[in-house]
């Protein structure tokens, strides 16, 4: 198990020092939102544009420790190519993995299940799931925007909001 907890720690090194999709991306075509962690000053926002029913791109910019960002880096990774649905059943399954909240398979979650670990720190879980707040906010408004036709969010985005 040991081995395992060594390449977990790496892999969230790896991305909490150089994050993947870490970028801005113009709104709209894209859809965004943020979270903010006020416990501890992180804070993100995540982008999403929407091409035929699937995520074309996902990124995020945004400050915060290791932990957040190498959660919205691997976030970004996990859902591109996705539809919205999938992206929102792997959010929930993430999400009940790291506060112990649903009995998911943690290696059903692939290299997020490095993440895992947060749970025993309580106060790790917002920092942890804080880019997945955000992301169902921004799919929420991508799906607004493409309901009303126009492609992007009206008035370019939503409002911040807190983690949970």
């Amino acid at each position: 198990m040991s081995d395992l907890t060594d390449l977990y720690g790496e892999l969230l090194l790896d991305h909490g020092r150089r994050p993947h999709n870490r970028r801005a991306q113009p709104v709209p075509p894209a859809a965004d939102a943020e979270g903010h962690n006020p416990m501890c000053g992180d804070r993100v926002r995540v982008f999403v544009r929407i091409e035929n029913g699937s995520i074309a791109d996902a990124s995020f910019e945004g400050q915060g420790c290791a932990i957040s960002t190498a959660s919205a880096s691997m976030m970004t990774r996990a859902v591109l190519g996705r539809t919205p649905a999938e992206a929102r059943s792997i959010l929930h399954r993430f999400v009940g993995s790291v506060t112990g909240a649903e009995a998911a398979a943690d290696e059903d979650l692939g290299e997020l299940a490095a993440l895992a670990g947060v749970r025993a720190f309580p106060m790790r879980v917002k920092c942890a799931t804080l880019a997945w707040h955000a992301l169902a906010e921004a799919l929420r408004s991508a799906e607004r925007a493409q309901a009303d036709g126009n492609g992007g969010p009206p008035g370019g985005g939503a409002e911040p909001r807190e983690g949970t």
